[in-house]
This record gives C-alpha cells, structure tokens and sequence, in this order.
C-alpha cells in the first residue's frame, strides 16, 4: 500500500486486532480513515469485492488478513472475517474430497471470481456456483486436479 494510502489506518485497526471476526458500520470506518468513504461504498457490492489489484481499500483489509464477509447497505455495515488456517479435509484413499468451503477458500486465496477460476479449471461459471453452494461435488479426478492447482498456488489445505 502507498504510505498515506487513506486506508492505512483501516489496515492497521484490522491488523491489531486479535478477533477472527470484525463488524464496523461505515461511520466506524469513516472515523478511522478521518475521511468520507465514496457513494459507491454505501451503495454497490462492487466497491467491498476482495480484490488486492487497483482497489485500494480492500488491499488494507486483505494486507490485514480479513476478507469483507458481508455488508449490509440497510444497516451500513460490514464484516470482515480472517479465513481459517486449517480446513477440515476428508480424503478418499490419498485423494481430497474438495467441498464447498475449500474450493471457495482456493478460489479466493487465487484472488480470483467465479468465471476467471472457472476458465482456469475448464469448468463452466456454474458449475463453481454449485460447488461453492454444496449443489453438488466435484468428481475424483476433478479434486485430484484441484488439489494439483491447490499446491501450484501455494494454498495449504
């Protein structure tokens, strides 16, 4: 982040704090940053996506280690959450059965939508979506593939 980033000081809030869940309301935020935050903040999903590359606010909340969980526009709210270090992982034989928390946690630790990891997988959008929503599961030889992509990202499961 650009020293004097208006979000160094959401970055270094987030960063002291010990609790693997954060809920502040954009007043919260607005007295931390000593700023207003944009109209597109209190109005559009978009501006609190978890996306490192040319947004600066959710490289200070993702720098900290917190992915935006939920915003609530009624409440103007958000919660941030820390992603879990360990997984709980079912294997057939050596194989990891992937279920839906795993391939989101690898989709987001890509730093990637639904589309693009789709693209990656040779997969259609959808059928992320399914995984992700528990629809249904990957087969054998796509979570064998999964758990290739998973090592290549440097994604500890």
């Amino acid at each position: 982040m650009k020293e004097g980033s208006k979000y160094q000081p959401l970055l270094e809030f987030l960063r002291g704090s010990e609790q693997n869940e954060i809920t502040l309301s954009f007043a919260e935020i607005e007295t931390l940053i000593n700023d207003v935050l944009p109209e597109s903040a209190r109005n559009k999903q978009a501006w609190w996506s978890n996306r490192k590359q040319g947004s600066s606010q959710a490289y200070a909340w993702m720098e900290a280690g917190y992915r935006v969980e939920k915003v609530d526009f009624d409440q103007q709210q958000v919660t941030f959450r820390k992603p879990p270090d360990k997984y709980q992982v079912e294997l057939q034989g050596d194989t990891v059965l992937w279920n839906a928390e795993l391939i989101k946690a690898l989709r987001q630790h890509m730093d990637l939508t639904q589309s693009e990891f789709a693209q990656r997988l040779g997969v259609r959008q959808a059928t992320v979506s399914q995984w992700e929503k528990s629809v249904y599961e990957p087969t054998l030889a796509t979570s064998k593939y999964l758990t290739l992509i998973a090592k290549q990202a440097g994604f500890k499961i």
